[in-house]
């Protein structure tokens, strides 16, 4: 149970800092991966999308560190968040044929070591 609770909090504060650097800072957060951000509808979304949901993200672990019940479903979204985005980035690649980006491949590590672990986390959470 230490290890889950020791794994949402590194989320939590990575998932607060990507959030509160792509809500203040869109354009040159989006930069990193190669996103030209050319009209204020563009960086809304980005500062909405990047920013606010990974902070809403962020605010649902603390309540689950918070309130023990919460865990085991913390873990499940973060499970399910992160593959879904290693699938969806890995598709990516296959159909927009960018496998020398790196960005997108460190990216696709974090996410599956990420996943994994929430997964081994889940596996060793006592079932209620």
């Amino acid at each position: 149970m230490l290890y889950a609770r020791i794994y949402l909090v590194v989320q939590l504060l990575l998932l607060a800092g990507f959030g509160i650097a792509y809500f203040l800072r869109p354009q040159e957060m989006g930069a990193v991966s190669g996103m030209l951000l050319m009209e204020s509808a563009a960086v809304t979304d980005v500062r909405a999308f990047y920013g606010a949901l990974q902070l809403g993200l962020a605010v649902f672990l603390g309540l689950a560190l918070s309130r023990h019940e919460l865990t085991r479903q913390a873990l499940t979204l973060l499970l399910v968040l992160y593959s879904s985005l290693a699938l969806g980035r890995i598709a990516g690649l296959w159909l927009d044929g960018g496998a020398q980006q790196t960005f997108n491949l460190w990216a696709i590590l974090f996410e599956v070591v990420s996943a994994g672990l929430a997964g081994w986390a889940l596996r060793r959470w006592p079932a209620v």
